[in-house]
Parts: C-alpha cells; sequence; structure tokens
C-alpha cells in the first residue's frame, strides 16, 4: 500500500478547493484537483485515487454524472464516492432532484459546508473499506 491515500477532489468552487485541500493534506493524503465532472473523470483514470470526492452541483459535467460514469468504467467503480452537496440551500437553483441523488452509487453524502473533523471521519471511513 501506498504511504499516502490520495484522493481526488472535485469542485467548482476554487475557494472550498483551497480549504479542503488544506484539511485533507493536514493527514497523510495526496490532494488531487479537478474542477469540472470532466477533469475529475480525466483525472481518476490517470491517477486512480484511493477516494473520490465530488461536488453535485457543475458546470460542463455534474457529479451525478460524473459519478454514473466512474461507477461503469471497471478501472475506477470499485473506488469509494463520497458525494458533497448544497443541495438544502440550492434547491431552487438546479434542476436535479434530490431522489436522483438517492439512487446514485455514491458511498457517502456530506452536506455543504461540512465541518473539517466531519470531512476527516468520512474520509478516513470510506478509506478504510
Amino acid at each position: 500500500m501506498r504511504e499516502k491515500a490520495k484522493i481526488l477532489l472535485v469542485d467548482d468552487d476554487q475557494d472550498f478547493v483551497e480549504a479542503t485541500r488544506l484539511v485533507l493534506e493536514s493527514k497523510p493524503y495526496e490532494v488531487i484537483i479537478a474542477y469540472d465532472g470532466d477533469e475529475g473523470l480525466a483525472k481518476a483514470r490517470q491517477e486512480k485515487p484511493d477516494l473520490i470526492i465530488l461536488d453535485i452541483i457543475m458546470p460542463v459535467r455534474d457529479g451525478f454524472n460524473a459519478a454514473e460514469q466512474l461507477k461503469k468504467d471497471p478501472e475506477l467503480g470499485n473506488i469509494p464516492v463520497l458525494m458533497l452537496t448544497s443541495f438544502s440551500q440550492r434547491v431552487g437553483e438546479t434542476s436535479l432532484s434530490v431522489s436522483q441523488g438517492l439512487t446514485l452509487d455514491a458511498e457517502d453524502y456530506v452536506d455543504k459546508p461540512v465541518s473539517p473533523d466531519d470531512l476527516l471521519k468520512r474520509v478516513e471511513k470510506l478509506l478504510k473499506k
């Protein structure tokens, strides 16, 4: 096993990405960043991360679509996915339904904003699976 777990963080909010990267890098995690779903898929194929943290509401390819693509890919399908949602605050802004999210193959969901402790606990739990 590698010394550092490799985590792919896919989110279009640069401030959130920077803050989250700092939280994750406080542990022995290597963080790879992508700013939209297509870039996330490309980096997942390239880097084969141990965990993918995926925002749902993004331009180009949203998190639902990206997660679906990941789970269909035989090389990536077993990588745990932690979905980030800001649904509770943005229900009116998106055409995506919450029920659509619940049918997804993500291993865990967390609402934004997420506390650093909560995020690290969830990440650790998923990496142990």
